[in-house]
């Protein structure tokens, strides 16, 4: 085992306890291999699946996966034609058995961080589907609450305002202006300190680099 690795599994496991006494089950993966096994073994036959716009889980492979496996009533989003269908996939999200998502940042005790533009996912991360699986690299790990709250407005923000080609500030220049523009991609700011349902919400924690 690697420095850095041996750094991950301690850092993995203090993270584990801390989510644990947040209510929230939580799991390390040191390999992106071993966190679709692992997110796939959370989804039981039969479920409905759906996910907001993580680029962890574009990263791991999980739409493909999850089709693939032929037990599972997959919501896609990114299959409807019209924007009546995408509206209504949105809505359909609230009623999944389980919505997959990511985290902008988290702290080393536990809080997970999201902002949003449209505010669908971290809607659909406090009340709705049935179970919430966060699937959060080790890159986005930080000391605090508001440290994550810093990564999340002055590195995520900037690169998904880019990548959704929203007009804002930080989409011009990559650093955030705190702005209130129409277009702002953090007009909504989500702070999960404690899970109120026992399992619902269930971190996977990964080894590698996943998202931004």
């Amino acid at each position: 085992m690697t420095p850095q690795e041996q750094r991950n599994e301690l850092l993995a496991k203090k993270m584990i306890k801390s989510l644990n006494r947040r209510n929230m089950e939580a799991f390390y993966c040191p390999t992106a291999k071993q966190a679709v096994q692992k997110i796939s073994e959370l989804i039981e036959d039969g479920n409905s699946v759906t996910w907001g716009g993580s680029m962890s889980v574009l990263d791991l492979g999980l739409p493909d996966h999850l089709r693939n496996r032929g037990t599972l009533e997959v919501l896609d989003r990114d299959l409807a034609e019209t924007p009546e269908e995408k509206k209504e996939m949105y809505l359909k999200a609230f009623t999944a058995d389980v919505y997959l998502t990511s985290a902008n940042a988290i702290s080393e005790d536990g809080v997970i961080v999201n902002i949003d533009g449209n505010g669908n996912r971290v809607a659909a991360i406090s009340w709705g589907p049935k179970k919430v699986i966060f699937i959060i690299g080790l890159n986005k790990v930080v000391q605090t609450a508001e440290a994550a709250l810093a990564r999340a407005r002055s590195i995520a923000a900037p690169i998904n305002a880019q990548r959704f080609d929203l007009h804002t500030p930080c989409s011009t220049d990559g650093t955030c202006h705190n702005c209130n523009s129409p277009e702002s991609i953090c007009s909504y700011i989500h702070f999960l300190r404690n899970s109120r349902s026992k399992g619902r919400h269930v971190v996977v924690l990964v080894g590698e680099n996943l998202g931004y």
